[in-house]
């Protein structure tokens, strides 16, 4: 019988104790691509290329303004934002280390002390025996789990993977945070340019209505000429109300953003003019290149790893587990010989875990890591895609905002100086208010374009710093962000996935 049992345990270990059943069904079915295999070259190529254009850790100078540096500098030391971030890296780096718990033989001391009556009719015989002693008891014992198929392993550098994934991801959510607040602060700009528009375009009126007056005094005009003039003052007012309310609620926008109450939102000055320079030049042609610094992208492909990693885990479950015990300690029937040579006892001893019923459970938990490691591998696909989607339509845009600039400048000359005419005839009575009503609109849509190609401009701008990745390059610890983008013709740890 002892033969057979040993012959049973022997097949279990060789040949594993549950079945996968077809592996097929529970293996992961998402493949890893190389970034260079999304076609990008011809869409990048007239982009030019430095470098040295890498975005700065701190970008946001290069808008040379002042309050827009502070702004984003007490966001950084204070935000729930970042907070949030930082709590989930230290919980991911938490479940790291109670990961690899198991892979270190564990120790732990215990003693007891029990005042009993003992059985007559039990193993230890009289007096002993039908009589009360204190049994005493010290022992340090341990365990080793030997890891047989690496379960343990795979499982602690699945966690290692997700912490170095939260790490990344505390840099994301600062990239989050200071290129929205940026671009916060320039639709804060957009605002002040429209609303000294919209004053200008009520002082304008306001003039051409004292001669609207004036011409009607002279009989020149007769009321109705007037009340058209004095109808357009409301819409004027109307547009200043309107701006004045996106400023308030910009401000409070920014405050939220920073994590401060609307109060610091007031404070906030006016933007200055802001300038920036090298847009639209990219550092790399090369795709991979482009998205190996971004966090975000980054961060999905540690989750990959993470993911595969798991499924190995999942897949060593299907095999028998050998855990060696131990113990050496003291044992004795009172006080008198409790600590002496004789009371000292010791053993070791393997314990087996043999998963010969469970296979549908241990199937059912690497189908569902499997489609784990397929979301995952999506998402990262996913990213990828987006980054390049993002920089193209960047890059697009900023071409077509430069041509509309060039274009919005003449005709802004032009228009203002066919308003200033138009004025001037009326103000001789050589034009109608109609005329000079045209004239402004023409003018005002010219100028409002103008305010919003310029925010246009600087919001591209902040946009090409965020799809660059915003000039991060090594995470808290020192590790390079590049280090932790492996490339795609390597093989990944697990033995079933090939990208």
């Amino acid at each position: 019988m002892r033969y057979l049992v040993t012959a049973v345990v022997a097949t279990a270990l060789l040949a594993g104790c549950a079945s996968f059943g077809d592996k097929t069904l529970v293996m992961p079915k998402g493949k890893l691509r190389d970034a260079g295999d999304l076609a990008a070259t011809q869409t990048l190529s007239a982009a030019q290329v430095d470098a040295s254009a890498w975005p700065a850790r701190q970008w946001w100078h290069q808008f040379n303004d002042p309050a827009l540096d502070t702004l984003i500098a007490d966001a950084l030391k204070d935000n729930p934002t970042l907070d949030l971030a930082a709590a989930r890296l230290r919980r991911a780096e938490a479940l790291a280390t109670t990961a690899h718990i198991p892979l270190v033989p564990l120790f732990s001391l215990k003693g007891d002390s029990t005042y009993q009556r003992f059985s007559e009719n039990f193993y230890i015989p009289p007096p002993f025996g039908g009589s009360w002693w204190w049994q005493n008891q010290g022992q340090i014992t341990g365990t080793f789990d030997t890891d047989f198929r690496g379960k343990n392993r795979a499982a602690y550098e699945a966690a290692v993977g997700q912490a170095r994934a939260a790490a990344v991801d505390t840099l994301s959510a600062e990239l989050t945070l200071t290129t929205s607040l940026t671009r916060g602060y320039i639709a804060l700009a957009r605002a002040s340019d429209q609303l000294d528009l919209a004053q200008q375009t009520l002082d304008a009126r306001q003039k051409v209505l004292q001669l609207a007056r004036d011409r009607v005094s002279a009989g020149l005009d007769s009321q109705v000429d007037l009340k058209q003039v004095e109808a357009t003052i409301p819409a004027a007012r109307e547009q200043i109300a309107v701006w004045q309310e996106t400023l308030t609620l910009t401000r409070n926008q920014l405050a939220a953003l920073s994590g401060r109450g609307p109060d610091a939102g007031a404070t906030i000055p006016r933007p200055r003019s802001m300038t920036i320079s090298s847009r639209g030049i990219l550092p790399s042609a090369i795709p991979a290149e482009l998205l190996g610094r971004r966090p975000d992208v980054i961060a999905q492909r540690l989750r990959v790893e993470a993911a595969l990693r798991d499924v190995a885990a999942g897949e060593a479950a299907f095999y028998p587990n050998i855990d060696l015990n131990l113990f050496a300690g003291l044992q004795s029937l009172g006080f008198t010989n409790f600590i002496g040579g004789d009371s000292f006892t010791a053993g070791i001893g393997p314990a087996f875990t043999l998963p010969f019923f469970g296979s549908g459970r241990l199937r059912a938990d690497l189908k569902a890591r499997s489609a784990d490691t397929d979301a995952a591998i999506a998402n990262y696909r996913q990213a990828m895609i987006t980054g390049l989607q993002e920089i193209a339509d960047e890059l697009a845009s900023l071409k077509s905002v430069a041509a509309q600039s060039t274009e919005q400048v003449a005709a802004v000359t032009v228009l203002q100086q066919a308003y200033d005419l138009t004025v001037l005839r009326y103000k001789e009575g050589l034009g109608t208010y109609i005329q000079v009503l045209t004239a402004e609109t023409q003018l005002l849509a010219q100028k409002s374009l103008a305010a919003d190609l310029r925010a246009r401009d600087l919001d591209l701008a902040v946009a090409v710093v965020r799809s660059l990745g915003g000039g991060f390059e090594t995470l808290s610890d020192g590790t390079r962000l590049a280090a932790l983008m492996p490339p795609a013709a390597t093989r990944v740890s697990f033995r079933g996935v090939q990208p």
